[in-house]
């Protein structure tokens, strides 16, 4: 399997970008299910308008749409754990 550069550092960027999201929100105090459910809406909203930039947000698209409510849910926690896990 090829792994493309350029895929991998848009991957990256996403992750940093949401990592950066994630440390602003708790830094004015937000608790993490208010992080996590405002990470659902964002999910919600980007996978209804957006188009997947590369496999990896191609993925996580697929998998919001066929997940139901409480998927949704503990993939935006995960994602959120991950992108902390990455700061440390």
């Amino acid at each position: 399997m090829e792994i493309h550069n350029s895929n991998f550092t848009e991957w990256n960027k996403w992750k940093e970008s949401v990592g950066k999201a994630v440390k602003l929100g708790e830094s004015i105090g937000l608790s993490e299910d208010t992080i996590e459910n405002i990470g659902e809406k964002v999910g919600t909203f980007l996978s209804a308008t957006t188009d997947p930039e590369n496999r990896e947000h191609r993925l996580l698209q697929e998998l919001w749409k066929v997940g139901d409510d409480t998927d949704r849910k503990s993939l935006s926690k995960m994602i959120v754990k991950m992108v902390q896990t990455d700061e440390k």
